[in-house]
């Protein structure tokens, strides 16, 4: 069991096993926004920003973004602000864009 999920008493979830955590080409991360709506990239990590008709819409979004996110063992950067949250993703790892961040940005739409 994770420190984490003692330390915070919470459920182990199941993680993605297999990953493809090649960074992604330019040209591999445009080909893969194509049809996705809202997701930009620039030149480090792809982001869309999410708009909400009241500030608390956005922060349930924020706490279903984070726990699918853990889920996958994948942690984006999310800013809450009022009426909008923008998450920004990127793998670490790779030190750029890989299959992973695609796979939670198709998740979150």
């Amino acid at each position: 069991m994770r420190k984490e999920a003692e330390a915070w008493n919470c459920s182990i979830v199941v993680k993605i096993v297999a990953r493809n955590l090649n960074n992604f080409s330019e040209a591999e991360i445009n080909a893969n926004l194509s049809g996705m709506d809202g997701w930009t990239f620039d030149g480090h990590q792809i982001t869309k920003i999410y708009t909400f008709d009241c500030y608390q819409k956005g922060l349930v979004f924020a706490t279903h973004v984070g726990l699918l996110a853990d889920q996958m063992d994948h942690h984006p950067d999310i800013t809450i602000g009022y009426q909008k949250v923008k998450v920004s993703l990127n793998t670490h790892d790779v030190d750029g864009i890989s299959e992973l961040d695609f796979v939670l940005a198709r998740k979150l739409g």
